[in-house]
């Protein structure tokens, strides 16, 4: 694996970042500015939750945006390779556990990461099981509950739809 920076995100997570921050930077901060402005309006600051909840929220949407910056300063794109021998970063992995259930991964970095969207971290137990495994392999790990789990790898594609 090629060396690189603190961060490793796929092209579109990068892409994923800088819209996010182009939406904070511009839209969201003007909405949090205005929610504030009107805030203020209510009179008494010291016993006015609208504009603590506004400031509240301006405080994070700006400790975000300093998250994403230094994301991004601090990252390295790695393309998924073109070929499907091997998992590797950037595949879309299908494979099937121990009760015939196949489910679908895409393997991204920590800063990607979203199970919920099938977005796995190569540092996961199951993301570094499967990196450098074959299709019709069969890969198992400790699970972060303490269950060891088995997954054959039914395919490795390099891009949706691609196999």
């Amino acid at each position: 694996m090629m060396e690189t920076k603190g961060y490793v995100l796929t092209p579109e997570g990068k892409k994923e970042l800088e819209d996010e921050l182009k939406w904070r930077e511009g839209e969201e901060r003007d909405r949090i500015t205005e929610a504030i402005r009107v805030a203020r309006g209510f009179g008494d600051l010291s016993e006015n939750s609208e504009y603590d909840d506004a400031k509240d929220s301006q405080a994070a949407n700006e400790e975000r945006i300093v998250e994403i910056k230094q994301m991004l300063a601090n990252s390295s794109v790695v393309s998924a390779p073109k070929s499907n021998r091997t998992v590797d970063f950037g595949h879309v992995v299908t494979v099937e556990d121990a009760n015939s259930r196949e489910r679908t991964f895409k393997l991204v970095g920590t800063a990607e990461a979203d199970p919920k969207q099938g977005k796995i971290s190569n540092e996961s137990p199951m993301g570094k099981a499967l990196f450098g495994h074959r299709k019709g392999e069969t890969v198992s790990f400790l699970s972060p509950s303490g269950k060891t789990l088995s997954y054959k790898i039914l395919s490795i594609e390099s891009d949706k739809g691609e196999n």
